[in-house]
């Protein structure tokens, strides 16, 4: 039984069940993306995926340098 009409939008939503659902997908999709920079941070730390001109064994030795600079910014 309804109890009177709604104000449904074309969703099938009321207005405040709109806002608490695009609450509930802005917050996640916040969180993934904050998840999938830092794990692709930490790939490129691990292996970068263009090495420089001296191929990979360059990159590994100023690894130190990016992940202390890494670091710092998040500090």
């Amino acid at each position: 039984m309804v109890d009177g009409p709604r104000d449904v939008t074309l969703s099938g939503l009321t207005e405040p069940e709109a806002k608490e659902f695009h609450s509930i997908f802005m917050t996640s999709f916040i969180l993934f993306v904050v998840i999938a920079v830092i794990a692709h941070i930490l790939a490129w730390m691990w292996r970068p995926w263009l090495p420089g001109p001296g191929g990979y064994k360059t990159a590994f030795e100023s690894m130190h340098h990016v992940a202390s600079f890494a670091l710092s910014y998040l500090s």
